[in-house]
């Protein structure tokens, strides 16, 4: 039996070869200063005061590492950031989840104008009320406290948006039948409705603790005690002239420890974030 066999390329295999190759070449830009910085993070000090063209080139060392267990305040400032980005991360998470499931589903007066009232907050940038805020914490006696880092971040617009879409999302049906169970809204909130916004939740968990761990504005103006310090405020402060021109290895070992646990919570929570941006959260 002999028959022309014609060979099929799948259609748009060439354009997905193309799109990969092109993600490739942005993946290794993107990580390349990734790279750099690990490099010098494991360099020796008085190397790099030489020239840093030996970032990849033996010897390694941990020395940088180690210094950061015995002669630095980063396990403080580590603390401290933990603290702040944990406490905001479930105040944000409570109050969105209560607000969201108020304006997705209970009849209240002047609703939407209140909804539309918060969503103001999307369009008012930080800077334009700093100085109102900074103002009304000095009065209350809040400024170098972990309360006076947490609390401005915990209204966040985006939030109350977020979980009152993922709210209405879910089918009415739902409330219908546990209410014919005499389930009190109360209930139908807690043991209903929220377990089906985990994905939603874990979204804005994740986007509101690296907001909170990278913040830079706020700490610097409210922290101005070097015991209460945050990560990015205390690395920003180590890095004097002096710092950066014979310990360069020390502080890119600092910028790694600090970035540590931004990859852990991303890489455990990255699954609920693709859920929630495919729109599977509801079945």
């Amino acid at each position: 039996m002999s028959q022309d066999q014609t060979t099929y390329r799948p259609e748009g295999l060439t354009a997905n070869r193309t799109l990969l190759t092109i993600s490739i070449i942005l993946s290794i830009v993107m990580m390349a200063p990734v790279a750099w910085l690990v490099g010098l993070s494991i360099k020796d000090n008085k190397e790099l005061m030489l020239g840093t063209e030996s970032v990849f080139a033996f010897p390694y060392t941990l020395v940088n590492y180690l210094n950061i267990l015995y002669s630095s305040q980063a396990f403080g400032w580590f603390f401290n950031s933990l603290v702040v980005a944990v406490g905001q991360t479930i105040g944000v998470l409570v109050l969105s989840s209560l607000a969201g499931y108020a304006f997705a589903r209970l009849e209240f007066p002047f609703r939407r104008t209140i909804f539309v009232i918060v969503l103001f907050g999307l369009a008012v940038p930080e800077q334009a009320v700093i100085i109102a805020r900074h103002q009304m914490f000095n009065w209350f006696g809040l400024h170098n406290s972990y309360l006076g880092l947490i609390l401005p971040d915990l209204s966040s617009a985006f939030g109350v948006f977020l979980m009152t879409q993922f709210f209405r999302a879910i089918p009415r049906e739902i409330d219908e039948a546990a209410l014919l169970d005499n389930a009190s809204p109360l209930r139908i909130f807690w043991k209903v409705l929220l377990p089906l916004t985990l994905p939603a939740q874990a979204t804005l968990g994740i986007f509101t603790f690296l907001h909170a761990w990278n913040d830079y504005w706020w700490p610097l103006i409210s922290a101005t005690k070097k015991e209460m310090f945050t990560l990015t405020i205390g690395i920003a402060s180590s890095q004097t002239n002096f710092a950066q021109s014979e310990g360069l290895g020390f502080l890119s070992a600092q910028a790694v420890f600090a970035s540590l646990p931004v990859l852990i919570v991303y890489v455990i929570f990255q699954r609920h974030i693709v859920t929630a941006v495919s729109g599977g959260a509801v079945k």
